[in-house]
């Protein structure tokens, strides 16, 4: 991208050299681009992520302001998205078929393919500007003194409802479809037949011997999105001002704030190995054989 990080850092066009060396120097911008590599390795093996261009902190200090509100969001958005994806996709394969079925292929289909960004401006053009039933931005409201704890925390639910709802629904599509065309490969199974034969009821051959066995899939799909959703909610994060590690990448990005991006690319690598490592782990506890 083009754009200078010096042009950033020093606003003021009348800079004297000596000052534009200082600067140079302060964040290591002199040094040639495998040096500057070698240093940041060592400096990363001592948890020093560097010094931010934009905001004149330590890198972490700033991530770590940030992590909250971005946890907060995607924890819940995730939990939804898990339960009622996977409840409609065990309905709808069940189902196949019938006109459940068709609804919650539908709805899934348009929900998945839904961009966020337009999803989260249709939610504000409608519940914001039309309605005024929830605020369009912000994690509180500006300026505003809560007499208690309760009225601070329902301020926040209600700045929550609308981001987490446009993260979930597109979560719900994708768990859905997944849970669905995994169950439908499982009903095909001989063991199926064999089990609905004896006679058992629904709710038993569901729980007992489908879901276990389509769970698998699942696992991959929750910790892939786990992994990677904590740099993909830039468009939420932005569409709805949260102040979050998504909207902070975007404040890096424009800024050309290299440090800072870093620190960010870092978390959401070490985020996927983590949820890939728990996948892996959960899988032994679902299926004995991913032991052997």
């Amino acid at each position: 991208m083009p754009g200078n990080p010096l042009s950033m850092i020093m606003r003021n066009p009348k800079a004297s050299p000596e000052a534009i060396a200082r600067t140079k120097e302060l964040f290591g911008l002199g040094q040639p681009w495998y040096i500057q590599f070698l240093i940041y390795i060592q400096n990363l093996f001592k948890g020093d992520l560097g010094l931010s261009f934009l905001y004149k902190k330590p890198v972490v200090e700033v991530i770590l302001q940030r992590i909250m509100p971005t946890l907060i969001m995607v924890g819940i958005a995730e939990i939804i998205a898990i339960f009622v994806g996977m409840l409609l996709g065990v309905i709808s394969a069940w189902k196949r078929g019938t006109k459940i079925d068709v609804f919650a292929l539908g709805f899934s289909l348009v929900t998945y393919s839904m961009p966020t960004f337009w999803l989260g401006i249709i939610l504000i053009s409608i519940f914001s500007i039309g309605l005024r039933i929830f605020p369009t931005s912000g994690m509180f409201t500006p300026g505003q003194t809560f007499s208690s704890t309760f009225a601070m925390i329902k301020d926040g639910a209600m700045h929550l409802v609308l981001p987490v709802t446009a993260l979930s629904l597109v979560l719900i599509g994708e768990f859905t479809l997944t849970m669905r065309n995994t169950l439908l490969d499982v009903f095909t199974e001989d063991y199926m037949t064999t089990v609905k034969a004896k006679g058992f009821g629904d709710n038993y051959i569901i729980r007992k011997h489908a879901l276990p066995n389509a769970m698998l899939p699942m696992i991959t799909i929750i910790a892939i999105n786990l992994g990677l959703i904590i740099g993909g909610t830039i468009q939420i994060e932005t569409i709805f001002s949260w102040p979050g590690i998504g909207r902070l990448m975007y404040e890096a990005l424009k800024n050309r704030d290299y440090p800072l991006l870093q620190g960010i690319f870092l978390l959401i690598t070490v985020s996927v190995i983590l949820a890939n490592f728990i996948a892996d782990i959960t899988y032994s506890y679902l299926d004995p054989r991913v032991k052997n």
